[in-house]
């Protein structure tokens, strides 16, 4: 596998974007979540980050053609952190995995049961920083911290080392990420991810359709991503047949339709059979 994404002092830009979106979504008063990390983790890269995206997404001399990206950026949010905190009420639900982990807050903004084991894989450089803007504020887990980059060959290897255990049941969140890596990488990210996975364990991810990556009124933000030296690179506009090949019994929901709302996408939902339309997918489901 290539490299994911460029790092920038000394993480990468669309990590730090995420947390500068929310920072923002936490001081809106309709607020669909609280990350009070969240500004800590950006600093002072916040603004210019979530400028450049308003200027490419709102732009001021015509209609809004993009996803609101602040809006995305919420509801994903939100939907992964119900799902997350749904997985782990079962009982036999000892393990979660975020891969990659990035500037996310969960081991530390949200509770989780005692018997939990908390596992985020990303770069040493990645969580090095993270660890620096969050020191001395505790997880609410037994939280490990796998120091490795996903495009390694042994990172499978270091995680079992961390403690993680492919005989128990877990849960996996690919959040930001499968689009940014060539096809074939994002097959065998799953593929791999599965052979790790128990019968009946969780996986959750975020994933675009094939035409967000080519139609036209799509390229202000994708010249935006791929200036920053991560381009969208993956789509698929079956995500349950992608998932379904890996042993994955999934369901794929698009913002806007139930349970991917939360009163906040401004747009049509297009029907899947519309075809050369834009999507993102939120795609949840089990081992089978």
């Amino acid at each position: 596998m290539t490299d994911v994404l460029d790092p920038v002092d000394p993480v990468e830009r669309t990590a730090l974007l995420t947390a500068a979106l929310r920072a923002a979504e936490s001081r809106r008063e309709d607020r669909l979540y609280t990350d009070p990390y969240a500004a800590r983790l950006v600093g002072d890269a916040g603004p210019g980050l979530v400028a450049e995206i308003r200027e490419a997404t709102f732009p001021p001399d015509r209609p809004r053609h993009l996803p609101s990206t602040p809006d995305y950026n919420a509801i994903r949010t939100r939907f992964f952190d119900d799902l997350l905190q749904e997985a782990v009420q079962d009982r036999e639900m000892t393990q979660l995995v975020l891969a990659p982990a990035g500037m996310d807050s969960r081991a530390y903004r949200l509770p989780w049961p005692d018997r939990l084991r908390y596992f985020e894989i990303d770069r040493p450089s990645v969580l090095a920083f993270k660890a620096e803007r969050l020191r001395g504020v505790a997880p609410r887990v037994a939280h490990t911290t796998v120091a490795v980059d996903l495009t390694a060959d042994d990172w499978e290897e270091r995680l079992l080392a961390s403690g993680y255990d492919p005989r128990r049941p877990s849960t996996w969140l690919l959040e930001g990420l499968l689009y940014y890596i060539p096809e074939q990488d994002a097959h065998r990210m799953l593929e791999r991810v599965a052979a790790l996975c128990a019968p009946g364990s969780r996986i959750a991810a975020d994933l675009v359709n094939s035409s967000a990556l080519t139609l036209p009124h799509m390229r202000a933000l994708l010249d935006v991503f791929a200036g920053w030296g991560c381009p969208w690179l993956f789509g698929s506009d079956e995500p349950e047949a992608l998932f379904g090949r890996y042993g994955f019994d999934v369901e794929a929901v698009q913002p806007g339709e139930p349970g991917a709302d939360f009163g906040r996408w401004p747009d049509p939902v297009p029907a899947r059979a519309v075809r050369d339309v834009r999507r993102v997918f939120f795609v949840h489901g089990r081992r089978r």
